[in-house]
């Protein structure tokens, strides 16, 4: 018989949102009148914009003919107008196309990219932190073993992201030679890290020759203009830094699937040679790039029509979280002593249950409420006693959740 890879037999048990599923699948049979709100799974619930279904639409529809039909693309980093655009249109021609490689989702390229660094590369994650960064790193054999205690993996250095320091981490814990994963707007805090904060980040980056995973899906709902969107936004970036961004939650697209990924030519591994062509590489061995049709879909979200129909929707979510954060400071919440933290430059609302449990927290809110939100300890060990509540949901189901969430208590 064939053995299991070791490396997934490291893996915690389960994975948070199929387990926050599971619950509310549970709780819905014992309950099958219950009108479940969900404010857990940052999942888009809006529709596509006409600007974009019109491009996609007519691609389509050029398909079905001789002269516009598209098979393969020749590179799979995707195609050459998407990544000009890109290029342009993001990163005012600083990055170029070339650097830019097309993707089915920044969570994809997450978890592709450890198979460039291999299982001795040293990782350090933001804690609380998207479970990709941590799983990832364990597939790949970086993470070690999960011990019985819930400090998280042996090898995996956890920066706390806490009240205490704004929610960007002490650097001093990094090892030399790491890969940092850093996500801004974070999920789940949504805190966003601010210009100085980058900079030194970028600074000890280059000073202990590590690289940063940086994670940029939720720059598009920063509205500081002050608050950077890019860590090329630094001088430096391109010398330490690859970075994630994602068509899914600006344009609608976790169910189309579309993302690049940011490998500068200047970024290099330890004996030369560019990390750009590695993952060139990977991207053409295992990746037969994004699908032309959400390819389409994101050239036209790019322009000018595009991004001003993004930018209604951004808003339509932002004006959500705002709603959410004016129930969690109604009366039962402080009471409570619950403590908001959401700055309005992400989608997400980040509430601290001093004392309290964050799997019972959720367990209460569903059972007085009916409403679905996210466990913090699920983002790791800092994140315990915290609730993340997703703004992703029709206006009217958000309304409804707050209405519910007033009366709340524990």
């Amino acid at each position: 018989m064939i053995k299991k890879n070791e490396n997934y037999t490291n893996l915690a048990k389960g994975y948070l949102f199929p387990e926050i599923a599971k619950r509310r699948r549970e709780f819905q049979a014992a309950n099958p009148d219950a009108k479940i709100i969900s404010l857990g799974i940052g999942n888009t619930t809006e529709p596509l914009t006409p600007h974009i279904v019109e491009a996609m639409k007519n691609f389509v529809e050029a398909m079905g003919t001789k002269e516009g039909y598209e098979g393969y693309q020749d590179d799979s980093a995707g195609m050459p107008k998407l990544r000009e655009r890109i290029s342009s249109a993001i990163y005012s021609g600083k990055i170029l196309p070339s650097e830019v490689f097309v993707s089915d989702g920044a969570k994809c390229d997450l978890g592709r990219l450890q198979a460039m660094f291999g299982r001795g590369v040293k990782v350090a994650v933001q804690d609380p932190s998207y479970p990709v960064y941590v799983d990832g790193s364990v597939m790949a054999g970086a993470g070690g073993k999960h011990p019985v205690t819930d400090h998280g993996f042996d090898d995996i250095t956890y920066m706390p992201c806490l009240p205490e320091n704004d929610f960007f981490p002490d650097l001093s814990v990094v090892q030399k030679d790491s890969l940092i994963y850093i996500c801004s707007p974070n999920n789940p805090t949504g805190a966003v890290a601010s210009r100085e904060n980058l900079s030194k980040l970028v600074e000890f980056a280059k000073a202990n020759g590590c690289i940063i995973l940086f994670d940029a899906a939720y720059s598009f709902f920063i509205q500081d203009k002050n608050l950077p969107k890019s860590i090329y936004e630094i001088e430096g970036a391109k010398d330490c830094a690859i970075e994630m961004q994602s068509f899914s939650k600006p344009a609608g697209f976790t169910g189309v699937r579309l993302g690049w990924c940011v490998v500068p030519e200047n970024l290099k591994f330890e004996d030369g040679s560019r990390v750009c062509d590695a993952w060139a590489r990977i991207t053409n061995t295992a990746f037969n790039g994004a699908s032309n049709i959400a390819q389409a879909g994101g050239y036209a979200a790019l322009d000018e029509t595009g991004l001003a129909e993004m930018n209604a929707t951004i808003r339509y979510y932002l004006e959500n979280a705002a709603l959410i954060r004016s129930a969690l400071e109604s009366d039962n919440f402080k009471k409570m002593g619950v403590e908001v933290y959401s700055g309005g430059n992400a989608p997400y609302v980040w509430a601290k249950f001093t004392g309290k449990k964050s799997w019972d927290v959720f367990d209460e809110i569903l059972r007085q409420c009916n409403v679905v939100v996210t466990p913090g300890a699920g983002f790791g060990p800092s994140g315990e006693s915290f609730i993340r509540f997703s703004s992703f949901g029709h206006r009217e189901n958000i309304q409804e959740a707050c209405e519910r969430l007033k009366s709340f208590n524990m």
